[in-house]
């Protein structure tokens, strides 16, 4: 035998055409979408490995293996995340798309909590509008479209208001009116490929992207935002940090309050349409709140604490309940 070399039997995953080796990397991906840290994801897909290998099951069906990893969730970590994985494996069977709108102002965490769940979710489309914005600015001049060609804090300085409007309000929704259409077109690109993905960015705004696609996919839209302005202007500081300087920390401290007053504004247009709005302090809570609130709207929330969850794992139909919200506009 070679030295170094691994002699254990290789755990093989079948369904009824393939079969895959048992991967930990791979099964603690799959745990941290119920909310649980890497750490632990990983300690639990090792005695999951470990289970299988004592009682001499070296092949094991799929369903048989969401069955394990349910009981031991269970037994390590409690009903909560054991029921939480359950729902996440009905996600697996949706009969159509997942678009998962974020949105929120300049320096809240859009795209760190976007990355961070689309991992977990295992979507590996994330389009920023932002990019949407420097494409458009390709096409279409600052002579045409000059608000395109500002910051949304800054763009109240290339638009011609009314003396009834704010400013800083209406050169905004100049902007997003605008990158709104490229938002469309990704939305309509995704269901026609059958594609999950997140789109996150201040011009996802409740009101401005027309979402008659409920019947085509699940729009998941939510509006991220920070209370503590202390909290907020770090971000900017950590963003200059990141950058190397690219994303000047000074540059958002001069325009902090324009920017709060633009989060303040989305917000008042997510109570309207009623679109959850999430408060952001910790990364790891927010991204769970919006873990949970991909799995209720898509799912519809938990029922019956008397409902057998193993039951649910062995349905050879996982087709999820109508959506929560049935959005007309976002």
């Amino acid at each position: 035998m070679i030295k170094g070399s691994d002699n254990r039997r290789q755990i093989i995953i079948s369904d009824d055409k393939h079969g895959l080796p048992y991967s930990k990397g791979l099964m603690s991906s799959s745990l941290m979408a119920t909310g649980l840290p890497p750490s632990r994801s990983y300690k639990i897909a090792r005695l999951i490995e470990q289970h299988l290998m004592d009682s001499g099951r070296f092949s094991i069906k799929v369903d048989e293996l969401k069955e394990v990893v349910y009981q031991l969730l269970l037994l390590h970590e409690g009903k909560g995340y054991a029921d939480t994985y359950v729902r996440w494996q009905a996600l697996l069977n949706l009969d159509r798309p997942m678009v998962v709108l974020i949105g929120g102002t300049t320096g809240v965490g859009k795209s760190t909590i976007a990355t961070e769940v689309a991992h977990r979710l295992g979507i590996t489309h994330i389009v920023a509008t932002d990019s949407l914005r420097e494409v458009m600015r390709a096409i279409f001049s600052k002579d045409l479209m000059p608000a395109l060609h500002e910051s949304t804090f800054l763009a109240w300085k290339a638009v011609n208001q009314s003396l009834e409007e704010d400013p800083l309000i209406a050169g905004f929704c100049e902007q997003v009116k605008v990158v709104a259409v490229g938002i469309r077109a990704v939305i309509d690109r995704a269901i026609r490929e059958g594609l999950n993905v997140i789109i996150e960015g201040a011009h996802v705004v409740p009101g401005f992207i027309n979402s008659s696609l409920c019947e085509k996919a699940f729009i998941v839209p939510m509006i991220i935002t920070v209370d503590d302005e202390d909290l907020h202007r770090s971000h900017f500081y950590i963003r200059e940090l990141r950058t190397e300087g690219l994303r000047p920390f000074e540059r958002y401290r001069e325009n902090f309050e324009l920017i709060r007053k633009i989060g303040k504004y989305i917000e008042e247009l997510a109570e309207e349409y009623c679109i959850p709005v999430l408060s952001s302090h910790n990364l790891d809570t927010t991204i769970t709140a919006v873990l949970e609130e991909v799995l209720d709207h898509v799912l519809g929330p938990p029922e019956g604490k008397g409902v057998n969850a193993l039951s649910v794992i062995k349905q050879e139909d996982l087709a999820p309940a109508s959506p929560k919200h049935q959005v007309d506009e976002f």
